[in-house]
């Protein structure tokens, strides 16, 4: 719970009562290497914090899977309009590693954001942050070449080629496995 209390005190200014409110609603679940926390076409009733581990957020589009994101500790996992709004889901999430996750029902959440004003502030944040990085994920992909997008992701999260196999990296970035180990020999 710690690491969740320094995620949510190092993005807004709380005091310590209000963060034990806050994270008292969060419950530990543990998550072996590929179990879902979300299956696409359910409703999702939950969001997560990331406390350990690697999770990845794919659909499956003509009988391959198309990953989205890669979240890793530190990071917030949910399907946002299907929590936000109880739609059908389109997204799987599920455990690329053994996962520690705080999670934290959608039921808790809007009640802690009517009870607990930094709460709100800090969801607030969440959501303005799912929607950069989105508009920067199809900025990416409209704009710069597979070699940029791979030269980022490797300044941004070289851990994750460490711990996640390459053919969901590849699949994030736009490219094939096999293209992406062209574009590895090309920074070597």
């Amino acid at each position: 719970m710690k690491l969740l209390k320094n995620c949510i005190s190092g993005h807004i200014s709380v005091t310590n009562e209000a963060l034990n409110n806050i994270t008292n609603d969060f419950e530990t679940v543990d998550f072996k290497k590929g179990e879902f926390f979300l299956k696409s076409v359910t409703i999702c009733k939950k969001m997560a914090f990331i406390e350990s581990g690697y999770i990845r957020m794919f659909s499956i589009a003509d009988g391959k899977e198309i990953t989205l994101w890669i979240g890793s500790t530190g990071r917030f996992i949910t399907s946002v309009a299907s929590f936000v709004f109880q739609t059908s889901n389109f997204w799987n999430i599920q455990a690329i590693t053994d996962c520690t996750l705080q999670t934290i029902s959608r039921e808790q959440h809007f009640t802690l954001c009517k009870q607990e004003t930094k709460w709100l502030e800090f969801d607030n944040l969440l959501l303005a942050h799912s929607f950069a990085l989105l508009e920067k994920n199809m900025f990416s992909q409209l704009h710069t070449t597979a070699q940029e997008r791979y030269n980022l992701l490797m300044k941004e999260e070289p851990n994750l080629f460490k711990s996640v196999p390459l053919q969901y990296i590849a699949s994030m970035i736009g490219v094939t496995p096999e293209s992406l180990s062209r574009l590895r020999k090309n920074v070597s």
